[in-house]
């Protein structure tokens, strides 16, 4: 797992198409913008219907299957 530290208005870009953009950091939550293709779907982890991924535990990351298809949903 990449971890980076970026501030509010920096951008992580993903291959070519993909920008992730800190929007805002609160004192709980981070909010980021997602720009991607519309074919790409994008969704948050816990809509899926999966068990979330705890924080900083690499190894169940590592279990996900890096060939399921992403996921868009509107936050």
């Amino acid at each position: 797992m990449l971890v980076l530290s970026r501030k509010p208005g920096e951008r992580i870009m993903i291959g070519d198409e993909v920008v992730v953009t800190v929007v805002r950091i609160g004192p709980n939550n981070v909010r980021i913008g997602i720009d991607a293709p519309a074919e790409m779907n994008i969704v948050r982890e816990e809509l899926r219907g999966g068990q979330a991924v705890p924080a900083g535990d690499a190894t169940s990351a590592e279990r996900r299957s890096p060939s399921s298809p992403a996921h868009r949903a509107n936050f």
